[in-house]
């Protein structure tokens, strides 16, 4: 079973900190997702259609009408496999593990971001994460183009996923979504904050957003949870000053992290990754101070999220404080 963030009960009975002491820091999305208008009764009745708005809603955001909607982006990483051409395929290691374990059955290869040049000139399928979860790279838009010409050229494919690209829209390719060999994928749940709709578009050419529809069947996201994607995909006052937001927050973040001798911060706004050697005890330390992190081993690295107010930010520069004091008194008895 592959592991994600979020598992807040898991820690509360391991550490003995009941769950509503805890400070959950363990995943990278929004802590003040958009607020979602009132549900109409009859969404709750009635079958979704897809000629309610969320459609255009979808196509002004990402600047491009060639969208599928899906039920989060796990549907369409799941059945990717199915629906692209090609036997060389490499995934983007390390990175959101999801990926490599859909394409597994294709003797899937892994590959270091500095490597995507040669892996696009040698393969026929080519999976990476912009801005990469969870180390944070994120590649220059430019080399990323260059891998999907390099690719297209020769009839593959580059699936970019861009769950935490919104707060650096520049970055993306969504506006060239319908180019043959490009696929790339998109979701609400981060940076919108609402993860529990399990709402996604898959940005591709007519073909591939066919099958992928064939495959998954009809009324895959929910009418509630259309209602809700449409309205925060419409509301751009609120997504230029959450932008602004997440931006200041995620700087803070950093440098609290610095100041507090955790190492050198990676990573969009929305989360920061600390690669050290010493990972698993940090993690450790913190969680005994109810504060969850996301822990990865390979390579050894803690993930950190946003807090939400002025004193979860205060809690975790308590814990963090205390955590660097630890370390410095073990280093002084040794």
């Amino acid at each position: 079973m592959i592991e994600h963030g979020g598992r807040l009960r898991r820690a509360a009975q391991q550490y003995g900190i009941a769950l509503t002491d805890w400070l959950d820091l363990s995943t990278g999305i929004n802590p003040h997702p958009y607020p979602v208008p009132p549900i109409p009764a009859e969404t709750w009745q009635r079958l979704p259609e897809d000629d309610d708005g969320l459609e255009a809603a979808a196509a002004g955001y990402f600047g491009t009408a060639a969208l599928l909607p899906v039920a989060g982006s796990q549907p369409a990483i799941q059945a990717l496999p199915q629906v692209l051409p090609g036997v060389r395929v490499s995934v983007l290691a390390p990175s959101y593990a999801e990926h490599a374990h859909a394409w597994r059955h294709h003797n899937a290869s892994s590959f270091a971001a500095e490597a995507l040049d040669d892996v696009a000139a040698s393969n026929d399928i080519v999976v990476v994460v912009q801005p990469n979860n969870p180390t944070g790279t994120l590649f220059p838009r430019e080399r990323l183009l260059a891998a999907h010409r390099r690719l297209a050229a020769r009839g593959g494919w580059l699936v970019v996923d861009e769950a935490f690209i919104d707060t650096t829209p520049e970055a993306s390719l969504a506006t060239l979504a319908g180019t043959d060999g490009l696929v790339v994928l998109r979701s609400i749940g981060k940076f919108f904050g609402l993860a529990g709709a399990r709402v996604g578009f898959v940005l591709a050419p007519a073909t591939v957003r066919a099958a992928l529809a064939e495959r998954l069947g009809p009324w895959t996201v929910s009418g509630p949870a259309r209602h809700a994607a449409r309205h925060a995909l419409l509301d751009r006052a609120w997504q230029d000053d959450t932008r602004r937001r997440l931006d200041m927050a995620g700087a803070r973040l950093a440098r609290l992290l610095r100041d507090t001798g955790c190492g050198q911060p990676r990573g969009p706004a929305l989360f920061k990754w600390i690669a050290r050697s010493d990972a698993g005890v940090l993690h450790a330390r913190l969680a005994q101070q109810g504060i969850l992190t996301r822990l990865f081993e390979h390579p050894p690295a803690v993930r950190f999220g946003l807090p939400a107010n002025e004193a979860e930010w205060a809690r975790l520069e308590t814990a963090l404080s205390a955590c660097a004091a630890s370390t410095i008194a073990a280093a002084s008895s040794t």
